[in-house]
């Protein structure tokens, strides 16, 4: 990854967001499908429609993956959120995609014991790095997404720390030097905070999400 990937969009069979790595490519992810720390060659964002109740996450990203002809390893997401969309922002060469829906925020403790996690309205977020980092940086750097994810939408007045279903990637070139710390005030993870906040921000819509 010695440039950015732009997302390609994709708007038949289904619509979609892609991502195509052509060198090596590491990531911490929180999607349901190709989730963890690991190689990818690939992400997509899946379109769904509002009413989506399907829990086969596996079985509907090969579905999609299959039409799309991507092969090995990647990292699925889903969103109800129109993918055309998708916001950009970028801070120090940190470039983040995300695609803001906040129909049904919720707040990460909430008090009424609430379960359901099938309801339309997810925030995705895809940063890209030009440096990598060890693996408690890592998910130091995914801590990092989604409390500048949260500070947006604080600073925005939307009542919630997110969505239900919101999802985070970091990728970097698996070549790239490594680094020890991903916090908030580190130096890429302030970049990253940073880069997020606005892409976030950007992504919200001006009417019902």
């Amino acid at each position: 990854m010695s440039a950015v990937v732009e997302p390609t969009l994709v708007t038949a069979p289904r619509s979609a967001l892609v991502w195509r790595f052509d060198q090596p490519t590491e990531v911490i992810s929180s999607a349901a499908v190709g989730g963890g720390i690991g190689q990818i060659d690939w992400i997509v964002n899946i379109g769904v429609g509002s009413g989506y109740t399907r829990t086969d996450l596996d079985a509907h990203a090969a579905e999609v993956t299959a039409e799309l002809g991507l092969r090995g390893p990647g990292t699925a997401l889903f969103t109800a959120v129109d993918v055309k969309r998708c916001s950009k922002a970028d801070c120090g060469g940190v470039v983040v995609h995300a695609t803001v829906g906040v129909s049904k925020p919720t707040w990460a403790a909430d008090v009424s014991g609430s379960v359901d996690a099938c309801r339309p309205g997810t925030i995705n977020i895809v940063a890209q790095l030009p440096v990598g980092f060890e693996p408690g940086a890592a998910v130091n750097a995914a801590m990092t997404i989604t409390e500048a994810k949260t500070q947006a939408l604080a600073e925005c007045g939307v009542a919630g720390t997110g969505t239900a279903t919101d999802a985070v990637v970091a990728a970097w070139p698996a070549a790239a030097r490594r680094q020890r710390f991903g916090g908030p005030r580190s130096e890429w993870g302030q970049r990253l905070a940073l880069a997020v906040r606005s892409a976030v921000q950007a992504g919200l819509p001006a009417g019902p999400a």
